[in-house]
């Protein structure tokens, strides 16, 4: 049985099309509905609004030069990620990257965003800053490679177009990433029992 297209897919397709074709108004719409999610993307990288608008805008000025060139490899959204997390790495070398990318999104700052959001004291914010502390552990690519799979849903064929590498290497950054949490996540659950104690 062949798997039916997803409707939002074939939406971005068509939309990409009247972009390549020049369509001002495709581009405005396309803008509008992908801007937030890239944003929310982005925020795994820095906690920086003016840089992540800075990277949306330069994303989305690739997209518009280069939708004509869009294969059909992988979804539309998946194509633009991967222009989005190149914009991005761009950026933080042209920045301070051992600062930017030695914190994720899970830092200081945004933990407490986060925190605000939902009800203060809640039982998912011990656990959300046990995984966020495991996850500050792991390298940078093995860190985007489970932001990527387990936050934001994607599959490793999508991992491997946005991170610009085979599915394999995928497969082993995930593996790589799980046999470090586990052996680190047991100590870092024990020190947040013992602060708490």
């Amino acid at each position: 049985m062949t798997p039916q297209p997803d409707p939002q897919d074939a939406a971005d397709l068509a939309q990409l099309r009247a972009v390549a074709g020049g369509d001002r108004a495709a581009f405005e719409a396309l803008y509008l509905r992908v801007r937030q999610r890239l944003a929310r993307f982005l925020r795994r990288f820095t906690a920086r609004p003016d840089l992540i608008d800075e990277v949306v805008n330069d994303t989305l000025w690739v997209v518009w030069r280069n939708a004509g060139n869009f294969r059909g490899d992988s979804k539309v959204s998946t194509w633009i990620t991967g222009i989005a997390y190149r914009c991005m790495l761009k950026a933080l070398r042209g920045q301070a990257p051992a600062d930017e990318l030695s914190e994720c999104t899970l830092d200081a700052a945004e933990l407490q965003q986060a925190a605000a959001a939902q009800q203060e004291g809640g039982p998912d914010s011990e656990l959300r800053d046990w995984i966020a502390s495991g996850l500050r552990t792991l390298p940078h690519d093995q860190r985007v490679t489970l932001e990527l799979a387990y936050f934001l849903g994607h599959s490793c064929e999508e991992i491997a177009v946005i991170m610009d590498c085979a599915v394999g290497t995928v497969k082993a950054r995930m593996f790589h990433a799980r046999v470090r949490l586990r052996s680190v996540m047991p100590a870092l659950g024990g020190q947040g029992q013992r602060s708490q104690g």
